[in-house]
C-alpha cells in the first residue's frame, strides 16, 4: 500500500471563481462530481480546476477523514446558539403537554372573546364546511375552544405553524395515497403538537399517538434502539391505513375522529345511547370526557390554520423543507455523532430528521431496513463514499471503545408474578405503563393485588423483564443531577432521561428561557 495515498472526503460548497484564475503554474487536479480522490505530494498544493457549479454560493461544510480523525469548518458560535435555541423551541414538549392537558380537562371559558364576532365566525365556519367533508357547523362549544386558543400563547401556535411547513407535505403525500381528506393533517397537531417523541400518560407515542399494540398491529416495531411509532413517515402511513379502515366502518369523518381517540367501541356505545344518532354534537355527551373535547380541538385547529392571516399569525420560515431531504439505507452500525463529523450536519438536525432512533445510534440488523434521513445537499456525497464512511465509523468505535446495548425487540406481553412489597404503581413504573392499563389488561376493579398473583402486561420499555427491572431502576435513580455540556439544549438533555420533559427541567431548576450554560448542574427530579 502506498504510504502517500490518502482517501479524503471533501464537500466544497461555494468555491470562488477567483481561485480558478490562480491555478496557472500550479499542479491542477480535476474534481470528480462532489467528491475528489487524489494523490497528494507533500510539497504540492491541490487546487480544483472546475468546481461543481451546483454548490456555488452555498455555505461551506467540509469533513476530512484521516487516521480515524475528523476536521471540519467551525460555525460562528452565536449563530449556532441561535439555531440551537430555535430548534429546541420548535420541538419543545410543552406544546404537547399544554395541548394534551386542555383536551383532557376541557378547561375552556364559558365567556367567549368578542374580538372575534360570532357572526364573522359563523360565516367563516360555513365556508370551511362547504369545502371539507367534516361537519364544521357553528356550536357555542366550538366558539369557546377557538377563542381560548386565540387568547393563549400566540407564539406557541406560530411555532406549530412553522413545524407544519416541514411535516404537512409528508402527511398530504400519505393521506392522498389512501384517499383520506387532507384536512386530517391537523389531527397530528391535536394528537402530538407535531412532536414525534410525544408520549401520553397512557403510553401512546409519536406524531399520531399509537399505543404499543395498535402500532405493532400496523407494522410499527419497538426495540432498544428504535421506536417506529416515532418515525414520521412510517407512523403517518400506519395512521392513514388505520383511518381508512375506520371510515369503512363509520362512513362519517367526525365519527372517525372520535373513534381514533377513544376506540370504535365507545363510539358505538354513544350511538346506541343517543338513540341511533350519527351527529357528533348529539353524541358528544355520551362519549368519554377526553373525546368530547377532541373533535372541537381538531375543528378549532383547522379554523386557526385556515384563517391564520386574518388573525395575524406570523410563523417563522422552516430551516429545512421535507422535499430538501432524502433517505439512505444504513449498511453498518453508525452514530449521529459520526455522521455529523463526516457531513457537517449538526447532531440536533439529525435528531430532528430522524426522531425514531432513541439512542442517536442507527443499528444494522439483517432483514431490517433502517434508514437515515439527510439534507439532499449531503446525501449524494454520503452515498458516493459509503465504504470510507463506514470504515471511519468502525475505526472510531474501536478507538473510543464504545459499548452499545444489545438489540432487543419489545416483547408483545409478559406474565409478571406479584412479589412482597409490590403495588400497581410500582409495577407500572417498571414496565413504563399506566396503572389503569394494568387494571384493564387484567380485569381488575381496584388497585388491590396479592402476592403470587400473575399479571399480564404489555411493556413499553423494550427488553424489560422481571429479572432486570430492579437493576435498571436502581441505576436510573442514581443519576440525581446532570452537568450541562457545550452544545446541550434542554430538549437534548430531556431526551437522555425517559420521563423527563423540558418543562420538568425548567420547573425543577427555576430556569428561564436562555439560562442554560456549560458546567451548570441540573436537577433531574423534583425536590
Amino acid at each position: 500500500m502506498v504510504k502517500h495515498i490518502i482517501l479524503s472526503l471533501v464537500f466544497f460548497f461555494g468555491i470562488s471563481l477567483h481561485a480558478q484564475e490562480e491555478t496557472k503554474g500550479k499542479q491542477v487536479e480535476k474534481a470528480n462530481f462532489r467528491v475528489q480522490i487524489f494523490q497528494k505530494v507533500d510539497s504540492s498544493e491541490i487546487i480544483l480546476a472546475h468546481p461543481d457549479p451546483e454548490f456555488r454560493d452555498k455555505l461551506p461544510i467540509s469533513a476530512v477523514i484521516r487516521d480515524s480523525s475528523s476536521v471540519s469548518l467551525e460555525d460562528l458560535p452565536r449563530a449556532a446558539e441561535i439555531d440551537s435555541v430555535w430548534r429546541a423551541q420548535l420541538t419543545n414538549s410543552d406544546l404537547f403537554d399544554t395541548m394534551y392537558k386542555s383536551i383532557r380537562e376541557q378547561d375552556y371559558e364559558d365567556e367567549v372573546n368578542k374580538e372575534l364576532p360570532t357572526d364573522t365566525l359563523k360565516a367563516r365556519l360555513a365556508k370551511l364546511n362547504a369545502r371539507t367533508p367534516f361537519n364544521v357547523q357553528y356550536h357555542p362549544v366550538l366558539e369557546s375552544v377557538i377563542n381560548s386558543y386565540l387568547k393563549r400563547n400566540k407564539k406557541a401556535m406560530e411555532r406549530l405553524m412553522a413545524l407544519s411547513e416541514y411535516y404537512f407535505p409528508m402527511f398530504e403525500q400519505q393521506l392522498d395515497r389512501y384517499d383520506i381528506p387532507l384536512e386530517i393533517k391537523y389531527l397530528a397537531i391535536v394528537e402530538s403538537a407535531l412532536n414525534p417523541r410525544a408520549k401520553s400518560w397512557v403510553g401512546a407515542t409519536g406524531l399520531w399517538q399509537f399505543m404499543y399494540r395498535t402500532g405493532k398491529a400496523h407494522g410499527l416495531d419497538v426495540s432498544s434502539y428504535v421506536d417506529e411509532r416515532m418515525d414520521p413517515q412510517m407512523s403517518t402511513e400506519a395512521a392513514a391505513k388505520y383511518l381508512a379502515n375506520l371510515y369503512r366502518s363509520f362512513e362519517d369523518w367526525d365519527l372517525v375522529l372520535a373513534s381514533y381517540n377513544s376506540g370504535p367501541g365507545n363510539v358505538s356505545k354513544a350511538i346506541r345511547r343517543s338513540g341511533g344518532s350519527n351527529n357528533y354534537w348529539e353524541l358528544r355527551r355520551f362519549l368519554p370526557r377526553e373525546t368530547a373535547g377532541y373533535v372541537p380541538a381538531f375543528l378549532a385547529t383547522l379554523y386557526l390554520f385556515e384563517y391564520a392571516d386574518e388573525h395575524n399569525f406570523q410563523p417563522q420560515a422552516p430551516e429545512i423543507a421535507f422535499f430538501e431531504t432524502d433517505t439512505i439505507k444504513v449498511k453498518k452500525l453508525i452514530t449521529f455523532e459520526q455522521i455529523s463529523e463526516v457531513t457537517g450536519v449538526e447532531e440536533e438536525t439529525l435528531q430532528f430528521l430522524n426522531p425514531s432512533y432513541k439512542l442517536d445510534v442507527i443499528p444494522f440488523i439483517e432483514d431490517e431496513n433502517y434508514m437515515i434521513r439527510l439534507p439532499t445537499t449531503v446525501s449524494g456525497a454520503f452515498v458516493s463514499n459509503e465504504a470510507a464512511i463506514y470504515n471511519f465509523a468502525e475505526e472510531d468505535i474501536k478507538k473510543k471503545a464504545k459499548a452499545f446495548p444489545e438489540f432487543v425487540k419489545a416483547e408483545d406481553k409478559v406474565r409478571y408474578r406479584v412479589k412482597s412489597g409490590d403495588y400497581l404503581g410500582k409495577i407500572a413504573e417498571k414496565y413504563g405503563v399506566g396503572v389503569s392499563s394494568i387494571r384493564r389488561w387484567n380485569n381488575l376493579r381496584g388497585n388491590n393485588i396479592r402476592i403470587g398473583q400473575y399479571l399480564t402486561i404489555y411493556p413499553r420499555k423494550p427488553g424489560v423483564s422481571s429479572q432486570n427491572v430492579a437493576a435498571e431502576n436502581s441505576q436510573k435513580n442514581s443519576a440525581k443531577t446532570y452537568t450541562v455540556k457545550k452544545g446541550d439544549s434542554l430538549w437534548s438533555i430531556s431526551r437522555k432521561f425517559p420521563g423527563v420533559t423540558v418543562q420538568n427541567l425548567r420547573s425543577w431548576n427555576d430556569m428561564g428561557a436562555n439560562s442554560l450554560k456549560p458546567g451548570m448542574k441540573l436537577k433531574l427530579s423534583k425536590g
